[in-house]
């Protein structure tokens, strides 16, 4: 999901709403969809988005939720899906497996125990994107013409190359991996209340008189989705041992130390599968008639939680009068 460490390192600040209108955000789909599907079924009754079939599709109530920030705003996102899996990534994706394995056995005792509250917090936990939720997102976001795009393997990989081609004002992602892809402007705080947080990649290098490659350094020094970090070594300890050294590989020799594939995690960061060839309209056109049947005849999803959303879309549309909407 991201190293969190990195945020004593970032450079960040608050901006306003009106600062960032008129923006095209390049957003990453996994890490913003995922947000709305655990909270989703955090604080709605499963019933609400489950089917007679018992298929369960919180996703798009999380969907209708979490869009209307974008249009009330006078932003247009472009969700970018994580293609391929790398296989450097294999040990992060199972020990996330193995997580949601022990979440959803502990939701199982708590309510044999009568606990909803905690039943509840341990369900959100278990959440994964299925093939219906990837399959039913991107229908649902294809009625409402908003635009998205498969990247090669990272999303917010994809997403970072877009920004600095200049093809997007901004990445949108709560992660700070954007930083280690190079991405110049990233939005954090896009599924939470409040303005955003701008994230600058040359402030944040400037900040720590890094070079793009010591920044990933750092990072792998303290851990990454690709490595396990360095025993004993947080944000400040690495940006010294790089400062010090050079580099990883001098760090690493140093303290007599070791990261497998340390090269192949570099590269993945400064230079990762990637592709230019994509394309899409900013001027949307939300078909919410058919959005709503969608959700609510199609899918089943009780339409009591997802008529405000929709009402905001609609009203967002109407209060622009952008010409992208007319």
């Amino acid at each position: 999901m991201g190293n969190a460490d990195l945020r004593s390192l970032a450079h960040l600040s608050d901006v306003a709403w009106d600062d960032v209108a008129g923006s095209v955000i390049a957003v990453d789909a996994h890490n913003w969809l995922y947000r709305y599907l655990t909270t989703t079924v955090k604080w709605t009754r499963d019933e609400v988005y489950t089917t007679s079939a018992g298929e369960e599709v919180a996703n798009l109530v999380g969907v209708v939720q979490g869009l209307p920030k974008f249009f009330e705003h006078d932003l247009v996102p472009v969700f970018v899906f994580d293609g391929g899996v790398t296989e450097l990534k294999d040990d992060e994706v199972e020990k996330r497996r193995q997580a949601k394995q022990q979440a959803k056995e502990r939701m199982e005792a708590a309510r044999e125990r009568g606990d909803t509250v905690e039943a509840a917090r341990l369900e959100a936990r278990t959440q994964r994107l299925t093939a219906t939720i990837q399959e039913t997102t991107r229908e649902l976001l294809s009625l409402l013409d908003v635009p998205y795009l498969e990247a090669p393997a990272e999303g917010e990989a994809q997403a970072s190359y877009m920004n600095r081609r200049g093809d997007v004002d901004y990445v949108g992602s709560e992660d700070y991996d954007t930083l280690l892809f190079g991405a110049p402007y990233t939005l954090r705080g896009l599924t939470s209340k409040g303005t955003p947080e701008l994230m600058s990649f040359e402030a944040t290098l400037e900040k720590n008189d890094l070079t793009w490659e010591q920044l990933v350094d750092v990072a792998i020094l303290c851990g990454t989705d690709f490595n396990e970090g360095i025993s004993g070594v947080g944000p400040k300890t690495a940006v010294k041992g790089v400062k010090e050294y050079g580099d990883l590989w001098g760090v690493l020799e140093a303290r007599g130390e070791h990261v497998p594939n340390a090269d192949r995690i570099r590269d993945l960061f400064l230079d990762p599968p990637v592709t230019d060839d994509y394309s899409f309209d900013t001027e949307i056109e939300p078909d919410l008639d058919a959005a709503r049947r969608f959700v609510v005849e199609e899918w089943e999803v009780d339409a009591g939680e997802v008529e405000t959303g929709f009402s905001r879309i609609e009203q967002s549309v109407v209060q622009t009068g952008l010409d992208r909407w007319t």
